[in-house]
């Protein structure tokens, strides 16, 4: 086994926590959010800053490792975007079909009771912006560098998996966090890396990532436990795991059912690409 990918994987570890605390400990004082306080609650414009502080210090840290540990330009971890237009399409009206799909049925069956619209531009593009950050920060981190990196050391579906496990602890201390819903954080791992492991590019990913996030937002649901601006607003008659509870959308048994299923569907439509380049190959 190649021990040179885990080993990088390993030695990123406390440079993350330095690196990025610190640029949160600036984004904290700059927001003026009190770290003595931890039932604060962040308004959207702090929100934002703390993500882009994140942001900032993680895309350090990968330049870094990138730069001086792989020795590889930045671009490497799978931001070439020739041909890849199509990706972000795709990323981003798979994203959005599903969750309306999710909001019309769960209102169907009376899972989640519409209360009103709430409209205001400057916090709908605070939200897009802190869903853009997010999106780029954790498809580079986990599926740019840890999943290409596992990738060295294990076959490619054992890297999948286990950049999934450490993409979902990462989410451990989020609100109203439980096993279930840990469970479909790990499947929401294997989905947005499962392209991954076929065309190290990242725009597919960081596409839907956003994709998912901002409309499940939009639309009412908490985003992995993180209740922040929706243009509808729903109430929940009761915290179940059809509609999700205070988790969101994503601690829904449906949300699990729609991962699988695309990591599924991924894996075999590769799997029939390959096949079929093979075969072109071979007549020729």
């Amino acid at each position: 086994m190649n021990h040179l990918g885990w080993s990088r994987i390993f030695g990123l570890v406390i440079p993350y926590f330095i690196i990025v605390g610190v640029f949160q400990l600036i984004g904290a004082s700059i927001a003026e959010i009190p770290l003595d306080n931890s039932s604060y609650e962040e308004s959207t414009i702090q929100h934002v800053t703390m993500s882009f502080s994140s942001f900032l210090g993680t895309m350090l840290l990968i330049w870094l490792f990138m730069k001086f540990v792989d020795k590889e330009p930045f671009i490497e971890v799978g931001f070439h975007i020739k041909n890849r237009e199509k990706d972000i399409v795709i990323g981003v009206f798979l994203g959005l079909i599903i969750m309306v799909i999710a909001y019309l049925g769960l209102s169907l069956f009376n899972q989640v009771i519409f209360d009103r619209l709430n409209f205001n531009f400057l916090e709908l593009f605070y939200t897009t912006l802190i869903f853009i950050l997010v999106a780029i920060l954790e498809e580079v981190l986990f599926r740019g560098y840890v999943l290409k990196n596992l990738m060295l050391s294990f076959n490619k579906y054992i890297a999948l998996f286990v950049s999934s496990i450490l993409f979902s602890l990462m989410h451990g201390a989020n609100p109203n966090i439980s096993m279930f819903s840990l469970l479909g954080l790990f499947l929401a791992g294997m989905a947005l890396g499962a392209t991954y492991i076929y065309t190290r590019n990242l725009w597919y990913p960081i596409a839907f990532h956003f994709s998912w996030n901002f409309f499940q937002s939009l639309l009412g649901f908490n985003v992995s436990g993180q209740d922040i601006y929706s243009i509808i607003e729903f109430t929940i008659p009761e915290n179940n795991k059809i509609n999700g509870g205070l988790f969101g959308f994503e601690g829904s048994i449906f949300s699990l059912i729609i991962e699988f299923l695309l990591v599924i569907l991924i894996m075999y439509y590769y799997q029939i690409k390959k096949k079929n380049q093979s075969t072109e190959n071979e007549s020729i």
